[in-house]
């Protein structure tokens, strides 16, 4: 059955979501939109959408490789993709593999301080409310997920990091530290969705310190695109894409 794009269902901050007439798959559209603050603050950024949409279809990729179940099905065009549907869990996981960003201003250390053993953290999902941290008593209490689910989650995200953090270091570029988001299958099954970019991630090249992620935009310290492009480039390079 070839895929058709049908009615939007919802528009986020950097991607617009389509119902398609599998009622299994999603069609995902990146947009050439960056955002700060919870969403605060915005701007267009031409091509952006697509250095998101392709990076993310080769870290899924390469993932799924790996064996790390993810919702990526297929890219569909330089901005668009085929994922599953998943009911996402209204909860972000964050890997520190190094201080930046609030972890430094929150504890008062020295900004690329090493993290070991690396940090994992849990924030609700919320805009409105800017995102709080929760530990996991609070996510048990709200009933946002289970242990068992937690356990799995904390699991699954300590590998994709020793995945990611290693294929990062072979195309010379640091990982600091990347949001993921997870969310159930219609069989319960629980999967890595979202995005895997520059928009989620901190990433800083190792040659020159630069950064190559959207603390560009963040900062406003340059052309976001000159970063993701050298991300996008050099993943290539290395996976053969």
């Amino acid at each position: 059955m070839a895929i058709e794009q049908g009615d939007v269902i919802t528009t986020g901050k950097a991607k617009r979501l389509y119902a398609t007439n599998d009622p299994e798959l999603l069609w995902v559209q990146h947009l050439n939109q960056a955002t700060a603050l919870n969403g605060k603050r915005k701007a267009e950024i031409p091509e952006k959408a697509a250095y998101t949409n392709q990076i993310s279809q080769l870290l899924f990729e390469f993932l799924n490789q790996a064996g790390i179940e993810t919702h990526f099905v297929q890219r569909l065009s330089k901005t668009e993709s085929l994922v599953q549907r998943l009911e996402m869990l209204p909860l972000e996981v964050v890997i520190r593999n190094y201080a930046s960003g609030h972890f430094v201003s929150r504890f008062g250390i020295e900004n690329m301080q090493v993290l070991e053993p690396n940090v994992l953290e849990f924030y609700f999902k919320s805009d409105a409310l800017d995102d709080p941290f929760m530990n996991e008593s609070q996510i048990l209490a709200l009933r946002l997920a289970d242990t068992e689910t937690l356990v799995q989650i904390q699991t699954v995200a300590h590998q994709i990091n020793q995945h990611l953090k290693g294929l990062f270091d072979e195309i010379d570029i640091t990982l600091v530290d990347f949001k993921l988001e997870f969310g159930r299958t219609d069989a319960g099954q629980v999967i890595l969705g979202d995005e895997l970019s520059p928009d989620n991630m901190r990433l800083v090249d190792q040659s020159t310190g630069a950064s190559l992620d959207k603390d560009i935009f963040r900062q406003n310290s340059g052309d976001l695109t000159i970063g993701y492009a050298q991300v996008l480039q050099r993943l290539q390079a290395k996976l053969g894409a």
